[in-house]
């Protein structure tokens, strides 16, 4: 029988490899980025076209090649980052693998410029599908700058399974940020079809967070720092009101190379579990520097996982930094108990120097020290707490007072019902079939064959999509203006998808224009949002419209609608009224699919009287 197995091509060998490594437009951006930074460039200008399909571009002023290493990029497994089998143990540079740039031409167009220092002319390269058509000497300034074009022309289903120019665009930004953000010291700039969308200058850390994040981050993160024989720990962490309810802001770099872990995120979302709610997200920029011979980047073509030798020792660290540096800046909570009036008018009692003697400084307190005595309360015609009850029990005897059952029922009427009425008083029994919320979270309503639980945020999700739907088809909103004007001031990535969804928010009833760069004017929001901050409820709805920017089933009017109704809706934890409930209820079941949430979540389950039944069987 003859020999069945034989050495693939190398064009098909690398594209069988760029399968792994070059995912999408943003991989590409990331082995470029970091060839730059590993080149030791000051600066990296990197530029996008149609969502990096047309054109993806990184030009740095780094140490550039020579004609022969230019030519040497492109073979797979060809590298300066390791020379032997030890150097994988000590790995300080961004990549090492070599396979980057021959994955990306093995699926695009490729254009290759570089010069070194001492050279008078540089190296120009063409290669498209793993052949080299072209390679000539160039004008060129130092550095290198690599042009990749028409990715994925020669494999079209992979091009077809890309995402919408929105969603792939964002993958971009986020592969910028964490390569911009633990080298504050390189200058970067990103030009977005023809329009400078970030310019970041060097500096320092801080400098670098408020240039990618926005100014008003400033104020809302603390740094960190610690050391240890093992791991150094250094960044920053937000405060809790600079939480969010999406994730997308926790960044952890191990020798300034981003890593994703679960569980270190889970060390540091530890640090907060005591001072914000279990649906929110902090912001963290975490840096970590440990010996590279303790870690092991190789596990993934991606370099985004990565192992430990003590990884239980390193989630102790990193949970002890995150506690300390929240505590040192006083932003966790401390004890607080209540305490009676007159205690509170003691001023600075028990803040004196440690000898203070607590029993001599009680005997020389003044009647003054007391707001009240009782000799005093008598005087000015207060009733104490005493004669309160007694009026209370006087009730009655009173008959110009209502009975004490028509008390309780106009009290059981005005607060929030948690159980079933009794049916033994006859005030009461009409009370039977109406709403109540249990815990705060969940609508219960009594039916003949049972009962229907509701999740009170998830049919108002439903209820207000569909009602932006029918609003900006109609153009017919209701604004309530604002007596002042708010400013705006928004990141260059939300303020990009703020600039192109404009004219569908303000068809929903908001008047927001544009105010310079990256700031907006609300004037005006639709009159049927009950709204505390203006900007917060902005924030989430763009955070909330970057995460179904992904959804393919949804078009962008669709997710705008389901962005603003999942920002707007009420929330678990809001008390309702009776009134307020079946309100809910009539227009849940009004919709056209009360089932479910845009997202699929179910919105109300039924419970038959069968079901309770069985479940009180032996």
């Amino acid at each position: 029988m003859a020999n069945r197995i034989q050495l693939l091509p190398d064009a098909i060998a690398n594209q069988i490899a760029a399968g792994e490594v070059i995912q999408r437009p943003a991989s590409i951006v990331k082995e470029l980025m970091e060839n730059a930074v590993d080149a030791e460039a000051s600066n990296i200008k990197l530029i996008i076209k149609n969502a990096g399909r047309t054109l993806v571009q990184v030009i740095d002023d780094g140490i550039g090649m020579s004609p022969t290493d230019a030519r040497m990029s492109f073979e797979k497994h060809a590298t300066s980052k390791i020379k032997d089998i030890n150097d994988l143990f000590a790995i300080v540079t961004k990549g090492f693998r070599g396979e980057a740039l021959a994955s990306v031409g093995a699926v695009a167009q490729v254009e290759l410029k570089t010069r070194q220092e001492e050279d008078t002319v540089g190296t120009q390269i063409h290669i498209a599908g793993s052949t080299i058509e072209k390679q000539e000497p160039c004008q060129t300034a130092k550095g290198t700058s690599i042009a990749v074009k028409n990715i994925f022309f020669n494999v079209p289903a992979r091009r077809n399974f890309l995402k919408s120019d929105n969603v792939e665009t964002k993958h971009i930004i986020d592969e910028f940020f964490r390569i911009a953000l633990p080298h504050p010291e390189v200058s970067f700039s990103l030009i977005v079809n023809d329009h400078e969308l970030y310019h970041l200058k060097s500096g320092n850390l801080r400098q670098r967070i408020v240039a990618l994040f926005g100014d008003k981050y400033n104020d809302k993160i603390v740094p960190i720092q610690e050391e240890t024989d093992v791991v150094s720990i250094g960044g920053f962490i937000g405060k809790p009101e600079a939480a969010k309810k999406t994730r997308g802001e926790q960044y952890i770099f191990v020798n300034k190379r981003f890593i994703k872990s679960n569980y270190l995120n889970h060390a540091i979302f530890k640090a907060y579990e005591d001072i914000i709610t279990k649906d929110k997200f902090p912001f963290f920029i975490l840096f970590m520097e440990l010996d590279p011979a303790r870690i092991d980047i190789n596990v993934h073509p991606s370099k985004h996982e990565i192992k430990f030798d003590e990884e239980r020792l390193i989630y102790t660290f990193v949970n002890a930094a995150a506690r300390h540096g929240l505590a040192q800046y006083s932003v966790t909570p401390s004890l607080d108990f209540e305490q009676e009036d007159s205690f509170t008018q003691m001023g600075t009692f028990g803040q004196k120097d440690k000898n203070f003697d607590i029993q001599k400084s009680a005997m020389n307190f003044t009647k003054t020290d007391f707001p009240f005595t009782a000799k005093q309360k008598a005087r000015t015609g207060e009733k104490s707490n005493l004669d309160n009850w007694q009026d209370l029990y006087k009730i009655n005897n009173d008959q110009r007072s209502q009975s004490l059952v028509q008390r309780v029922s106009q009290i059981h009427s005005e607060l929030p019902i948690e159980g079933l009425p009794d049916t033994n008083q006859p005030i009461l029994r009409e009370k039977v079939n109406a709403p109540y919320q249990l815990h705060r979270k969940y609508i219960i309503s009594p039916i003949k064959s049972g009962y229907i639980m509701f999740d009170q945020q998830a049919m108002h999700q439903r209820i207000l999509f569909e009602r932006y739907l029918q609003t900006m088809q109609s153009n017919k909103s209701l604004s309530q203006q604002q007596l002042f004007p708010q400013n705006l001031e928004l990141s260059p990535q939300d303020a990009a998808i703020m600039k192109e969804i404009l004219p569908d928010i303000n068809a929903l009833g908001f008047d927001i224009s544009e105010f310079g760069d990256n700031n907006f004017v609300i004037h005006s929001f639709p009159a049927d949002i009950e709204y505390v901050n203006e900007t917060q409820i902005i924030d989430e709805f763009i955070e909330q419209y970057k995460q179904g920017a992904s959804l393919a089933n949804f078009s962008k009017r669709e997710n705008v609608a389901k962005s603003l109704a999942y920002s707007a809706s009420i929330k678990h934890g809001k008390v309702l009224s009776a009134q307020e409930m079946q309100n809910l209820i009539d227009e849940l079941f009004a919709c056209e699919n009360p089932q479910s949430t845009p997202a699929g979540k179910k919105t109300f389950v039924k419970y038959t009287l069968e079901e309770l039944d069985k479940a009180f069987e032996k």
